[in-house]
């Protein structure tokens, strides 16, 4: 069985990886310490199992399941985050993910996950779950952000978190008259006018 890990951090990695040997101790378990080199992997080789984080250098967020999928469409994606699933799990399983858990439940979810997933079937959380049902029935309330696309969400949560344009334009690897888009957009879907506004509508909705 072949299984890569992609996370920025050492540590982290090491952790998931003694998780995984425990219960399969013949894995062949592959490292990456960010989006291009994973995808630099998959290119080349092929896996039973993708382990990814959301929020790595060079690319973040839902684009890196959709890069994933689109060069391994047929390998089950686990997406593992410090992001509240309320933020990220439903447009990631949309994307294509498999399962999304918060790394807080990797210790108690991950194995029975990877185990799931090698099984041909997805590995949701009843919290997910419950999410998901939302979703798709179009009961959200009060999260006027889920109607930004992805991208825009991903712009959002950088503003939220102090950066210029020009800083969350390197960040993302966009050109500044991209996110300066991108950030107009958001000011109009949620009724805001400032920066200052997206900041305080983060902060009030638990984004940032």
């Amino acid at each position: 069985m072949k299984i890569i890990i992609a996370d920025d951090h050492f540590v982290v990695r090491k952790g998931l990886i003694t998780i995984l040997q425990e219960s399969y101790p013949f894995a062949e378990i592959t490292e990456a310490s960010d989006a291009a080199e994973l995808m630099k992997h998959l290119t080349k080789n092929s896996f039973d199992v993708v382990i990814t984080d959301l929020s790595m250098p060079g690319k973040s967020g839902i684009e890196i399941v959709k890069q994933v999928k689109e060069i391994a469409p047929k390998t089950p994606l686990l997406v593992l985050s410090t992001h509240p699933i309320e933020q990220f799990a439903v447009r990631a399983i949309k994307a294509g993910a498999s399962s999304y858990l918060n790394k807080e439940s990797a210790f108690t979810d991950l194995v029975n996950a990877v185990e799931t997933l090698l099984k041909g079937k997805k590995f949701i959380t009843p919290d997910v779950a419950a999410l998901l049902a939302d979703a798709y029935s179009g009961d959200i309330k009060d999260k006027e952000y889920e109607s930004l696309s992805d991208r825009e969400f991903e712009v959002l949560k950088l503003i939220a978190q102090g950066k210029t344009v020009s800083e969350a334009a390197e960040y993302l690897s966009l050109s500044v008259n991209t996110v300066s888009t991108y950030r107009s957009r958001i000011l109009e879907k949620l009724n805001l006018h400032s920066t200052a506004d997206i900041i305080k509508y983060s902060l009030e909705k638990g984004i940032a």
